[in-house]
């Protein structure tokens, strides 16, 4: 297994990406703990991953809180000894121009989208540091390669994340921890809300999909998990700093 006696620290993952990533861990032997804002969601998935022989915790985490972070994050390294995975994957989708989204929005996807990405790099970092090895992944978007139509907020934090990646992936590559931005393209989840309401309904939002994408189709969550495997493993030894693009050549 890929991942045998590690202990993966996931946010968001009580659906979607999140919810597959640490499917896709516990499944190569990781130990994840599993949180969310949704406390029943989270424990779910641990359920899930427990029913098919892994192993998982869940906890109730609202990333915008710091100091919940921060904790949750330093609890699981005492608990278990070590801490060699961080995927810091919760965010928010506002979409919008520049007259359309308030600051206050601004402000909300800025928090969600690269201050709590920092806060919980910033927790992780001294226990990988200590033990000589770890992978952070935080999730961006192939918006933060490309710009989208009428999505300001949205677009501007996923360049920001991918920027402040690289630069943690520069400073600490000597520690032999791994900084890399994973960038989804169009998966069929719920957060793809604020596109379709954007687009004007499902329908013209399919319709997007198959025509702007060259592979003609949404990706699924666990062609992403694959990507997450390979980013929390040692498969990625040699790989930081990089913005993993899995989008089916949308942005190119």
């Amino acid at each position: 297994m890929l991942l045998q006696h590690r202990v993966a620290f996931v946010t968001g993952a009580g659906s979607g990406i999140g919810r597959a990533g640490a499917l896709a861990m516990a499944a190569e032997g990781a130990l994840v703990v599993v949180t969310d804002r949704d406390t029943d969601r989270a424990q779910a998935v641990a359920d899930e991953i427990a029913q098919a022989g892994g192993r998982a915790e869940a906890r109730a985490l609202d990333v915008s809180d710091d100091a919940a972070v921060t904790d949750r994050i330093a609890g699981t390294a005492a608990r278990h000894g070590r801490l060699d995975i961080l995927h810091s994957h919760a965010g928010i989708q506002i979409p919008g121009t520049l007259e359309e989204v308030s600051p206050e929005d601004m402000d909300a996807s800025w928090r969600l989208n690269v201050r709590s990405h920092f806060v919980a790099a910033r927790a992780a970092m001294p226990v990988m540091k200590a033990q000589g090895k770890g992978s952070i992944i935080i999730t961006a978007s192939n918006s933060g390669v490309q710009y989208d139509r009428e999505m300001i907020a949205y677009a501007t934090t996923k360049h920001a994340v991918i920027a402040m990646t690289r630069q943690m992936a520069v400073d600490y590559a000597r520690h032999n921890v791994r900084c890399n931005a994973l960038c989804p393209g169009f998966v069929d989840t719920p957060f793809n809300n604020g596109f379709e309401r954007q687009m004007g309904g499902r329908r013209a939002l399919e319709e997007y999909v198959s025509k702007a994408i060259p592979m003609g189709r949404w990706g699924t969550p666990d062609e992403i998990a694959q990507g997450i495997v390979f980013l929390a493993s040692d498969q990625s030894a040699f790989m930081t700093g990089h913005a993993l693009v899995i989008d089916g050549a949308e942005c190119l």
